[in-house]
C-alpha cells in the first residue's frame, strides 16, 4: 500500500486530501509544519509526498530544498499561486507536478497514481517490468507501451521509464525529458534554451543556467550504474550532447 505524506497547514483541505487517498487505497499521514514533515521523512518510507506552498513555519519550496538533500521522493505542490514563474520554480527544484487551489480532490489522487507509476521506488518497478526483455519487448507488435532503444539506453515511453545498462534510473519528471530529448538524437549538440524548449519551460523564463544542475544531477545518477561513462558530453560554448558508449548496445 503506497504511503502518501500530506504536508498542509489547512485542515478541511488535509483532511479530504486523507478521505480521498485513503478511499484510492492509500495510506497517509498528515503533517501541518515542514520541519516535523522533514523529520518524519529522514525516519518513515514515503512514496510522495503532497505539500502546500504556503506554510507556517516556512515555504514550500524552502522545505523541498531541504528534502532533496536526503531524499529523491516525488513531490506534487499544492497552492493558490498559479503564476507561470512559481510553476516554473516548483519544477526546478525538483517537483513532480503543480496543483493550483481550488482543485478536486478526485483529480489529485489520479495525478498521485500516475506519478507512482512512473516514479515508486526501484524495488516495485522491477517487479512490474521484471523479465523485460528489450530485444523481445521490441520485437513484439503487441507490446502496450511505445518502446524505442538507443545504445546502453532503454525508454518506456508510456511508463516514463528509463534503463541504463538495463538498470532502471530513478528520475524526476524534468530529468526524464531532458534525458530523453538528449538520447533521442545521438551526438546532436542542444543549447540551453532548446534544451528548456524541449522539458516545457520558456527559455524567456531565465532558468537556463539551471539546466546545468540537472544535468549534474543526471550524470550523477549515472554513475551510480556505470562509473566510468560519460555518456553526456559538454560542448563548451554551445551545450550539451548524448555520445553513445561504442560497440555496445543492449
Amino acid at each position: 500500500m503506497p504511503h502518501i505524506l500530506i504536508l498542509e497547514d489547512e485542515p478541511s483541505i488535509a483532511e479530504s486530501l486523507v478521505f480521498v487517498l485513503q478511499t484510492e487505497s492509500f495510506s497517509t499521514h498528515w503533517e501541518t509544519l515542514a520541519h516535523k514533515a522533514l523529520e518524519y521523512l529522514k525516519n518513515n518510507a514515503v512514496d510522495l509526498v503532497v505539500m502546500d506552498v504556503g506554510l507556517p513555519d516556512t515555504t514550500g519550496f524552502e522545505a523541498c530544498k531541504q528534502l532533496r538533500k536526503f531524499s529523491e521522493v516525488p513531490v506534487i505542490f499544492l497552492t493558490a499561486r498559479g503564476a507561470e514563474l512559481d510553476r516554473v520554480v516548483g519544477l526546478e527544484i525538483g517537483a513532480d507536478d503543480y496543483v493550483v487551489k481550488p482543485f478536486s480532490p478526485r483529480e489529485l489522487a489520479a495525478r498521485v497514481k500516475a506519478i507512482l507509476k512512473r516514479t515508486r521506488p526501484l524495488l516495485a518497478v522491477a517487479q512490474e517490468v521484471a523479465g523485460y526483455n528489450v530485444s523481445t519487448a521490441t520485437n513484439n507488435s503487441d507490446t502496450e507501451s511505445q518502446l524505442a532503444t538507443n545504445y546502453e539506453f532503454f525508454i518506456d515511453d508510456e511508463r516514463k521509464i528509463i534503463l541504463y545498462h538495463q538498470q532502471i534510473l530513478n528520475l524526476t519528471r524534468l530529468e526524464f525529458s531532458l534525458l530523453q530529448t538528449l538520447i533521442a538524437q545521438p551526438t546532436r549538440v542542444f543549447s540551453r534554451d532548446q534544451l528548456l524548449d524541449a522539458i516545457g519551460i520558456n527559455p524567456d523564463a531565465g532558468y537556463d543556467r539551471n539546466i546545468d544542475g540537472h544535468i549534474k544531477t543526471l550524470r550523477a545518477k549515472l554513475r551510480t550504474i556505470a562509473p566510468d561513462a560519460e555518456p553526456i558530453k559538454t560542448q563548451r560554448g554551445f551545450g550539451y550532447a548524448y555520445h553513445p558508449e561504442k560497440n555496445n548496445s543492449l
